[in-house]
């Protein structure tokens, strides 16, 4: 078995990347979550830009088009950017699982090994010879 500082040692490890990769997967969520913001964004520009029946003249109609297919291109390029961003974040889920994974098996082992200690502690005690004090008589 692992000598039990080295355990420790490794368990402080692996608490420090469990952070890291916990801090990582907040980031991703969050970039998520701005990315999905900016895509309902743009999807609302897009709809607000739509032809509408009291507009007459044909430079503003040509306008509105131009601005409405730029839209949907910066939407599409959204879409991929949230996709993105998704998949970076069940990526760092997946590592911050990992991380929990690992952090979990160390310190089993740690515990292992320390209830090993103490078996072999009770058991030196138990086959130690008893210890008589030595009562002398008052003088």
């Amino acid at each position: 078995m692992a000598d039990v500082k080295k355990l420790a040692r490794v368990l402080r490890v692996r608490t420090l990347q469990l952070g890291l990769a916990q801090a990582q997967e907040v980031r991703a969520r969050e970039a998520q979550e701005r990315e999905t913001a900016l895509s309902s964004r743009i999807a609302q520009l897009a709809a607000d830009i739509a032809p509408a029946t009291d507009r007459a003249a044909g430079f503003s109609l040509a306008a509105a088009a131009h601005y409405r297919e730029r839209l949907h291109r910066s939407a599409e390029t959204a879409a991929g950017r949230v996709r993105a961003a998704e998949a970076e974040a069940e990526r760092a889920a997946d590592a911050t699982r990992a991380a929990r994974r690992d952090h979990s098996a160390v310190e089993k082992l740690l515990d292992r090994g320390l209830t090993e200690a103490a078996l072999r502690e009770i058991r030196a005690l138990s086959d130690a010879p008893p210890m008589q004090k030595n009562r002398h008589d008052p003088c």
